[in-house]
């Protein structure tokens, strides 16, 4: 799954304005999306257990320290399911 994010960018190696970035899932009940942003897979030394990429909002993609009003997500390539599309759209945020 590839998604594009629209917004400004920020941090050196997080997520820059139209730029194409790969999607590895939607996580946290639907709120989040595992995306290898700017960083990229092999930046540090991680634990064999420790996933790649980073988590970011499905709706307001931002850094946690307020340093940019964030952006959105583009669905670009999707899976068999719609899944980047309906977590864009909000139908996979579970209640609770």
């Amino acid at each position: 799954m590839r998604v594009k994010y629209i917004g400004p960018t920020f941090g050196a190696f997080s997520l820059t304005s139209n730029k194409v970035y790969e999607c590895l899932g939607v996580e946290c009940d639907g709120r989040a999306l595992l995306v290898i942003d700017d960083e990229g897979p092999d930046y540090w030394e991680k634990r064999d257990d420790e996933p790649d990429g980073y988590l970011y909002s499905v709706l307001n993609p931002r850094p946690l320290d307020g340093s940019s009003p964030g952006g959105r997500w583009e669905v670009v390539e999707d899976d068999e399911f719609g899944t980047l599309a309906k977590a864009i759209r909000g139908e996979l945020i579970a209640e609770g």
